[in-house]
């Protein structure tokens, strides 16, 4: 189980991360990672006032969230992908920076797929996520 700080919740952090997040699939999943913006410290970034929230910044935990559908099977079958899948990222969580978003999307495929399978995939699409963008010519 995921602590409660690590959840998404909301149906509007849902849209964020996958509205604007990096997607990457890869076998039986598809994962949405929104990572926060590192900023330039010389740079001020907004007008407010400035404070100490370093201490806030660091103890911002990364989230997850899980969109199972019933093209995935049967309530049976979607809560055992669910409890996979939320065993494999709570293992994965503490390598994502503090403060990211991640929404993991179960394909069909998942349904029939193994423990190890749901692994090496969910480890491909992160891995895939978390790459810089390459530019492509024009």
């Amino acid at each position: 189980m995921l602590a409660a700080a690590q959840r998404l919740r909301r149906s509007t952090d849902f849209a964020a991360a996958v509205r604007g997040g990096r997607r990457a699939g890869r076998g039986a999943v598809v994962v949405h990672l929104t990572m926060p913006v590192t900023a330039d410290p010389s740079t001020p970034t907004s007008p407010e006032p400035v404070r100490d929230n370093s201490a806030e910044q660091l103890s911002v935990p990364s989230r997850a969230g899980f969109v199972v559908s019933k093209a995935v099977g049967n309530a049976v079958t979607r809560n055992r992908v669910r409890r996979r899948l939320r065993a494999l990222v709570r293992e994965r969580l503490i390598d994502l920076p503090p403060g990211s978003t991640l929404v993991v999307r179960a394909l069909p495929a998942a349904a029939q797929a193994s423990y190890s399978r749901l692994a090496t995939d969910l480890d491909a699409a992160l891995a895939v996520a978390r790459s810089p963008r390459e530019r492509r010519p024009r």
